[in-house]
């Protein structure tokens, strides 16, 4: 059974756009982060670290899903982050998303802000 994507366009697919604000990489995804994505997200993280930015704000208010492999696309890129003296930052998360981070304890590992302005200003 195909279930598609719930409101999104991308029909199971991961976009993720980055731009830089001040000292922090916002990496925004959009869409379903699964394992079928994950890499998707996990390569701009990874690409951002290696050019020096420690600091990495995950834009959550446009990920639709997140299942355990993208959860560990995240653990891994705020270990990373962390060894480089900055860390990940997620931001605005729904409630569908927000539910595997509590559920999983994930939550308690991570800088979670309301919302992005709010994740920025905490720079």
């Amino acid at each position: 059974m195909d279930r598609g994507t719930v409101g999104s366009a991308h029909r199971g697919r991961l976009l993720v756009e980055v731009r830089h604000e001040g000292s922090s990489a916002v990496v925004t995804p959009v869409g379903e982060l699964d394992h079928h994505t994950a890499d998707l997200l996990r390569e701009p993280l990874e690409e951002c670290l290696v050019s020096g930015v420690s600091r990495l704000v995950v834009d959550c208010t446009r990920l639709e899903f997140c299942d355990s492999t993208g959860l560990n696309v995240l653990l891994g890129a705020r270990l990373k982050a962390e060894a480089a003296g900055g860390g990940v930052h997620l931001a605005g998360m729904q409630p569908v998303v927000a539910r595997v981070f509590e559920i999983t304890g994930a939550d308690a590992v991570f800088t979670v802000h309301e919302s992005l302005a709010a994740a920025l200003a905490a720079e």
